[in-house]
């Protein structure tokens, strides 16, 4: 398969810091752009076709409040100087069949996947004009598809949609469904570090150990373009290996029982670190032994 043209940003939520719905929001400026995550979003820009004239669509599908999590990121943009920022609630698959719906799409130079629930995401959008719409996109221009919490979930091939935090690691606990398949090969888990659920990528990837499972915490993101993900934003990245699993009790357990993995590979990676998904290798940026320049 060709490498895509297009960027992928996900993002693993935001811990509520403040908001752009806020009455008070000039007044506390910094603390509501602590909300959306330190420099995703100009990142989301900067690495745009057209920067801050390119065409923003916020696609609200995900959530159950489209309005004002539409409004919110539109703020956000339009702060941070984006120019063409659009609010994009479809609703049903219907609209996501129209001629209307693809227009935009075609028109969009990004895509923002707001969060909610990533099932509601996929059983709607899923095998759609506009999902079709974006897959070609992506894989053929430079364009952007960005996805916060549940938009981030569903961008990979297969995704996480249910499961407790804590009883990830009792066999049959989560529940994974295929995602909007822009990247192969991974499982992408948010909201990481605040709700616990390092458990649920171990299961995911002790089921089918090909796949790279990929946590992102609060306020964090990963940008991946070329077959290498850089880590953007003030949390942390988890990454989950199987390749190395040596010995489970997955197949000889009950459902609801717990499992056993021997040799499971974890990385963790923050800002600007950078792991290759050909290679299978991560770079610290800012490692204490990268060989310390003399004085001359």
């Amino acid at each position: 398969m060709m490498k895509p043209v297009g960027k992928l940003i996900v993002i693993g939520g935001a811990v509520n810091k403040g908001s752009f719905a806020e009455t008070d929001f000039d007044q506390n400026i910094e603390k509501n752009l602590n909300f959306f995550e330190r420099g995703i979003l100009r990142k989301i820009i900067n690495e745009s076709k057209l920067k801050e004239n390119s065409v923003i669509e916020i696609v609200t599908t995900a959530s159950q409040i489209p309005q004002i999590v539409g409004t919110e990121y539109k703020k956000a943009f339009e702060f941070l100087g984006a120019k063409n920022v659009n609010i994009l609630d479809i609703h049903n698959r219907g609209e996501a069949n129209s001629d209307a719906m693809v227009a935009r799409a075609n028109a969009a130079d990004v895509v923002m996947f707001t969060g909610g629930d990533q099932l509601r995401l996929t059983s709607i959008l899923g095998g759609t004009r506009f999902h079709d719409t974006i897959l070609l996109k992506y894989q053929e221009q430079d364009f952007i598809y960005s996805g916060t919490s549940a938009g981030a979930a569903a961008a990979s091939e297969n995704m996480i949609y249910q499961g407790s935090s804590s009883e990830a690691l009792l066999k049959g606990e989560i529940k994974t469904t295929q995602g909007l398949g822009l990247i192969d090969n991974v499982i992408i888990d948010t909201h990481f570090v605040q709700r616990g659920r390092i458990g649920r990528l171990f299961q995911a990837v002790v089921n089918n150990p090909r796949t790279l499972g990929i946590g992102l915490g609060e306020d964090t993101g990963l940008f991946i373009h070329n077959d290498v993900m850089t880590a953007v934003g003030s949390g942390l990245v988890i990454l989950v290996d199987g390749r190395f699993i040596k010995d489970t009790n997955l197949t000889n357990i009950n459902l609801g029982e717990p499992i056993s993995i021997d040799n499971l590979t974890v990385h963790v990676m923050s800002m600007n670190d950078h792991y290759d998904l050909i290679t299978k290798t991560l770079t610290i940026e800012n490692s204490q032994f990268n060989p310390i320049p003399q004085d001359r």
